[in-house]
């Protein structure tokens, strides 16, 4: 059977008409026409599904939502705020709330300790393959911040273990009173290919004894601790960075703050409850007579804040309660 074919009228330039046997279908022209527009329509819809899939990086000083999503740091560590929010708003998760956390797991050694009573507490830092962990990073002068308090805030120790080769940390503890105490280790591990991950890990120690805990003191801007006068400004709020600035004056006069492992000042607060934990790092430089921390509450509820501070070569704390709405 012969093929088929459609005859139609070509318009003449010079106003006739032709008849050409062609294939019914656009002309050269419309169909270099339709495949350009068709082109552009592709690149655009490209474009927004690769900007929806690859999300702008966080900016200095913005949400930092994209170091958060992938786990890496707008900031060398220890260096800022360990909630990731400072300088902008943030969403904070309190850490030290579990004895495993990111591949790392804290594994106390067995030993009783007794209320009163000078003692060792030994601990490892053990990875995903059960290998005790030997390379931390340096991080404000120490490669591990060994927080302990009672769970009814009471009590509160800042110290820093030593490691010995096979990885065992080891640091004098008294635990003063009988009652559960928390331990949070407090570091950045060094893994083989030199990725950095800080973590804080948290386990609950025993004394045994009658536990008579003690209620939480009352919300307050002022206190004194051996003849300083410590106050603050600032009331953390929840998922937004916000400056709480710290004075501590000495008589009339602003004391004379030295630097304390390389700051200022350092700021832990626990959660009431579920002692959830915070370290916060102040800003590198002082205004005057005040320090200044950026600080992201995690969730609502009461804080008991202990700010660091060195004066004539002793260290001392300033301990604050506050309410977070």
């Amino acid at each position: 059977m012969a093929e088929q074919r459609s005859v139609t009228a070509a318009v003449d330039p010079d106003g006739g008409s032709a008849t050409d046997a062609h294939p019914v279908g656009p002309d050269r022209s419309t169909l270099r026409l339709a495949l350009t527009v068709g082109g552009l329509v592709l690149a655009v819809l490209l474009g927004f599904g690769l900007g929806r899939a690859n999300p702008k990086p966080a900016t200095p000083g913005g949400t930092g939502v994209a170091a958060a999503a992938t786990g890496e740091h707008a900031h060398a560590p220890g260096t800022g705020a360990h909630d990731h929010g400072a300088g902008g708003d943030a969403a904070t998760a309190a850490g030290g709330l579990s004895v495993t956390s990111s591949g790392y797991t804290l594994t106390p050694s067995a030993g009783d300790l007794v209320a009163g009573r000078a003692g060792d507490f030994r601990f490892r830092i053990h990875d995903d393959r059960r290998q005790a962990v030997t390379r931390f990073a340096v991080v404000h002068d120490k490669p591990m911040h060994l927080i302990v308090v009672r769970r009814d805030l009471t009590g509160y120790q800042h110290l820093h273990p030593t490691m010995a080769a096979d990885g065992t940390w080891s640091v004098p503890l008294t635990l003063a009173q009988p009652g559960v105490w928390r331990a949070y280790a407090d570091f950045v591990a060094v893994a083989d290919d030199g990725r950095q991950t800080p973590v804080t890990l948290g386990v609950d120690l025993t004394a045994p004894g009658e536990y008579a805990p003690r209620p939480l003191p009352a919300p307050a801007t002022t206190t004194t601790v051996d003849g300083f006068t410590v106050d603050h400004e600032g009331v953390p709020e929840v998922g937004r960075a916000l400056p709480l600035r710290f004075r501590v004056r000495d008589g009339a006069a602003p004391a004379a703050l030295e630097r304390y492992l390389g700051a200022y000042g350092h700021l832990v607060a626990l959660r009431e409850g579920d002692l959830g934990y915070l370290h916060v790092h102040p800003e590198p430089t002082q205004a005057g007579d005040t320090v200044t921390f950026w600080v992201t509450a995690p969730g609502p509820g009461r804080y008991r804040m202990y700010l660091d501070f060195q004066v004539a070569g002793v260290v001392r704390t300033a301990e604050f309660t506050v309410t977070v709405a």
